[in-house]
């Protein structure tokens, strides 16, 4: 605007008139249409920069480099710094999208579910299905390892606190073989995080006051169920099959038994 605004006076102080004024105003429509493309361009890019760190952090985990992502959205390294001025920038995005999302999975689940187990045992599977378990920022996977008192919130007020103790998985390249490997950390908002805890919390509360979820499982373990049923794995077929079974087991060592 100020660009145009130094051309607007420039022009009228040479040919001051109907006629300076009409190439002034030509010259600002032509400047909008040449912009217009460009911004419609970085929106594009922007999109394929998020969808290709999701993809790449949901496998490699929060420790994979710029460069794998800017090769996966197919642009240079330089157009995702010029949107992100740091790695950390991209990935506090990232994990507060995710966290935000399982948020409100939890909460779908809590007001469409009358059935306390139904309401965990829903909001599980899609999460899992969904993949956010891998882009879990690991402040929300630190639990305590006390289980709960008699109020049933020992373990589940302290979900900031603790180690992380869900590594993530690297694929070899060319071998299929998984390998653990060292997360960065990934801080989401705590604002953000406090929520998902909050909304997770309310349907162990429910699933264990209806004696359906056993009474040492805490927010952190169901937590930990969704990231650890969903493997990254090579074929995305095998992948589906891997998290539906994984997460059948875990399900059935969570529910309570007479």
């Amino acid at each position: 605007m100020h660009v145009q605004d130094t051309h607007w006076a420039s022009a009228a102080a040479v040919a001051p008139g109907g006629k300076a004024m009409s190439a002034a105003v030509g010259g600002g429509r032509a400047d909008a249409a040449r912009t217009t493309p460009l911004r419609v361009d970085a929106q594009r890019n922007l999109e394929h920069v998020l969808r290709a760190a999701r993809e790449v952090f949901g496998e490699l985990g929060y420790g994979a480099p710029m460069e794998d992502v800017a090769r996966r959205a197919r642009v240079g390294v330089g157009t995702v710094y010029r949107r992100f001025p740091s790695k950390d920038v991209l990935v506090r995005r990232i994990a507060e999208e995710e966290t935000a999302r399982l948020t409100e999975q939890a909460r779908a689940a809590l007001g469409q579910e009358d059935e306390p187990w139904s309401a965990l045992s829903r909001f599980l599977r899609t999460s899992v299905a969904s993949g956010a378990g891998r882009l879990l920022p690991p402040q929300v996977l630190r639990v305590d390892s006390a289980a709960p008192d008699e109020s049933g919130t020992a373990g589940d007020a302290v979900g900031l606190v603790g180690e992380a103790r869900v590594p993530q998985q690297r694929v070899q390249p060319g071998s299929g073989e998984l390998r653990l490997v060292a997360q960065e950390a990934a801080v989401a908002d705590d604002a953000g995080a406090g929520a998902l805890l909050d909304v997770v919390g309310q349907l162990v509360d429910r699933a264990r006051a209806a004696g359906e979820l056993r009474t040492d499982v805490s927010v952190g373990d169901v937590l930990l169920v969704i990231a650890t049923a969903a493997p990254s794995l090579p074929d995305a077929a095998q992948q589906a099959a891997a998290s539906a079974r994984l997460l059948d087991i875990l399900l059935e060592g969570l529910r309570s038994r007479p």
